[in-house]
């Protein structure tokens, strides 16, 4: 299982009223990774919501994985992103199983990424690489993170934050696999751009 290329991820908020038709027409551009992204307590919803991506994912060959939520993603028997709050990876792995695709947030510290390796993460994400709607702050990462983790990590990197298409290339030469966007993909006007962003993102793997 190769995991390079586009990774999207829902957020509620901004996907309210058109949350299937968008992820339906990023699908449809080429997803390489999708995750679910969810932090509400209504957990009829969040099944819900999940299982009909799980369905759509099933139909594009896509990944699905959970944010923050094992026992969800155990349900559905889909992967897991967990951040480091959300404790050692090791449950997860044993709860999940061998094959189950799960991240970790490591946020621009290269010690939390070889720790998540040790644990049996599937993939390690850097950032916030630029200013982002989903964390403000100022960026903790730079391409020199991704040069110093290259070598060092025997695991696809993915990189979150602020990550548009006109910033994304530079990310993508210096040793990102996955690119982890939401408003980037998700904060257009229609279906369409959806797709044809969606596209643009995986030409950068190619070029």
């Amino acid at each position: 299982m190769k995991l390079r290329g586009l990774y999207a991820i829902t957020d509620s908020q901004l996907l309210a009223g058109k949350f299937l038709p968008y992820v339906e027409a990023a699908l449809d551009g080429g997803v390489t990774l999708l995750q679910y992204r969810d932090k509400s307590t209504d957990e009829a919803r969040r099944l819900r919501e999940a299982e009909a991506l799980r369905g759509l994912c099933e139909r594009y060959k896509t990944q699905l994985i959970i944010n923050d939520d094992a026992e969800l993603a155990a349900r559905l028997g889909v992967g897991v992103h967990l951040g480091q709050t959300d404790g050692p990876l090791t449950p997860a792995r044993s709860l999940l199983g061998s094959r189950a695709i799960i991240g970790s947030t490591c946020h621009a510290q290269l010690e939390l990424a070889e720790q998540a390796a040790r644990e049996g993460a599937s993939y390690v994400a850097f950032g916030r690489f630029f200013n982002s709607n989903t964390k403000p702050g100022a960026p903790a990462a730079d391409v020199a993170l991704l040069e110093r983790a290259r070598p060092l990590l025997h695991l696809p990197i993915a990189v979150i934050g602020g990550i548009t298409l006109d910033n994304a290339a530079p990310l993508v030469a210096h040793g990102a696999d996955l690119l982890a966007v939401i408003h980037g993909l998700f904060g257009a006007d229609n279906t369409r751009e959806v797709t044809r962003r969606a596209q643009a993102f995986n030409a950068l793997f190619t070029s």
